[in-house]
């Protein structure tokens, strides 16, 4: 199916919510499974709504994401530009456009010029809310003769453009997704499609740019199911193909109600921010609302593209687990390439202020060694601080009852005494230090196994398992262990 063609258009009202990428990830998907192209719009109709560098924002977030597009809107040496044919793909700046596409509405009869204020549209939906119904236009402007409505907008009056939609017909659409559809247009009512300031409205733009871009599936959340009739409605207006229409289920918290800023992180900087590693939240994303036909949770991207279909996502809300996703990012925390673990924790490290910029630059590898001592313990990178602060303290406090009745078993005085001696005996702690020193010790004392290795453990870091003591014992350095054998031997023993 190489003609396959989706789209992802987002409105620039500020960063991209974890929904939104989910969005975005499922067009990718299906598009690259099927050899299709995938689509950057953006629709700016809204004026009201637009936050200055919300459009940078949307494109670095699926760049970090790893949903690379095939044409539409792009950053190239920092500004915003844009690749394909079938441009503008912003809508603002296809205003020509829609008037053509308005025009020939109004003229056909599908559509009607309406001059209603906002002051009496709150009256009519104040009225009908207090008669118990459902607040919508009551077709006051239906019937203006169009000549008279024209001379009206010669003479300055401001308007808008509504869609007339047929009495009390069904309107039907196949969803890929919930199957048919069927609403009628009694339950609806007409529409602007253009706003007073000349802006359309989402419901006409987006007809007219998916028509001309050759959109062929239109996948979306199912906020836009109630509106879909109205769209359909639209291209039969104007004597075109309706494409296939895809309508996703909502990401939800745990109560099951939909995922908003109220119950903490939503949005895809909120995630990155916190450390969370692309590929793990896109694995996890796919999988809210998608099941494989396996068991399996861990997908790479060319994975999931060879798994997806729509044959599979879920009519009802995925919730998004957090502690999921938690284990899900340790998966791939713990697989990546040190060098690229540390790097990414770095800035956490600075912001902390354990570390500074002479530390990254004069003793890396000793960074390095840090971060790989607790690199399996991470679920997401801005942990880093808190799983690190016991190389940063004098002060050890056992983490608990068995970690101090460990201190007290006999013969711990002895080995930390040798323990003593032996840092007595150099400069400072290498490696071939650190990876023989509990033979050594061992050797002096005597004592060995468990009785060797978890007094000298709790002494170190106050806890009884933990990460390999060799880099442990690399990481405090000399001087460390000497003050923490010290504070043991004064307060714990």
């Amino acid at each position: 199916m190489s003609d396959i063609r989706v789209r992802f258009a987002p409105s620039p009202t500020g960063y991209l919510h974890i929904g939104g990428l989910r969005t975005a990830l499922y067009n990718y998907l299906f598009a690259k499974k099927n050899n299709g192209k995938f689509v950057l719009r953006i629709e700016d109709t809204d004026r009201t709504r637009y936050v200055e560098g919300a459009i940078e924002n949307l494109i670095n977030a699926l760049e970090w994401s790893g949903i690379q597009h095939d044409e539409g809107v792009v950053t190239k040496d920092s500004k915003i530009t844009q690749i394909g044919e079938y441009g503008p793909y912003i809508q603002s700046e296809r205003l020509q456009i829609y008037k053509k596409y308005i025009d020939e509405l109004i003229e056909s009869g599908h559509a009607y010029y309406c001059f209603c204020t906002k002051e009496r549209l709150d009256e009519v939906r104040e009225y009908q809310k207090a008669q118990g119904k459902i607040p919508r236009y009551d077709g006051y402007c239906r019937s203006i003769d169009i000549d008279e409505a024209k001379k009206r907008i010669a003479n300055g009056e401001e308007y808008t453009v509504r869609l007339k939609l047929p009495h009390s017909r069904d309107i039907e659409f196949q969803d890929l997704v919930r199957g048919k559809v069927t609403i009628n247009t009694s339950d609806m009512d007409d529409q602007v499609l253009l706003k007073s300031d000349g802006f359309p409205t989402y419901h006409f733009a987006v007809v007219v740019d998916d028509h001309l871009m050759n959109i062929t599936h239109i996948v979306r959340g199912e906020e836009w199911l109630p509106s879909t009739p109205k769209h359909v409605y639209l291209y039969e207006a104007f004597g075109w193909d309706a494409p296939q229409y895809v309508h996703l289920p909502t990401v939800l918290n745990k109560d099951k109600k939909k995922l908003s800023k109220r119950q903490g992180d939503v949005s895809v900087e909120d995630f990155r921010k916190r450390g969370y590693l692309p590929e793990a939240l896109v694995n996890y994303l796919a999988l809210v609302g998608w099941s494989p036909e396996s068991n399996k949770e861990i997908f790479s991207m060319d994975e999931l593209i060879d798994e997806f279909s729509f044959e599979r996502v879920s009519k009802t809300g995925g919730v998004f687990d957090k502690d999921k996703l938690n284990w899900i990012n340790g998966q791939y925390i713990r697989k990546s390439d040190l060098d690229r673990i540390t790097r990414l924790c770095i800035p956490y490290l600075l912001e902390s202020g354990y570390i500074d910029e002479s530390h990254v630059k004069e003793q890396y590898d000793w960074i390095k060694t840090m971060v790989s001592t607790v690199q399996e313990s991470l679920s997401y990178l801005s942990e880093i601080p808190e799983k690190v602060k016991i190389y940063f303290e004098d002060e050890i406090h056992p983490e608990d009852q068995k970690a101090e009745d460990i201190l007290k078993n006999e013969g711990v005085q002895s080995l930390f005494d040798a323990f003593k001696e032996e840092l007595d005996s150099i400069e400072s702690i290498d490696h071939e230090f650190a990876k023989t020193i509990f033979k050594k010790i061992q050797k002096k004392t005597g004592i060995k196994g468990k009785n060797l290795y978890m007094p000298i453990r709790v002494m170190l870091t106050g806890q009884v398992h933990g990460p390999e003591m060799v880099n442990i014992i690399l990481v405090l350095g000399k001087d460390k262990i000497l003050n923490r054998i010290k504070y043991v031997e004064e307060n714990l023993l």
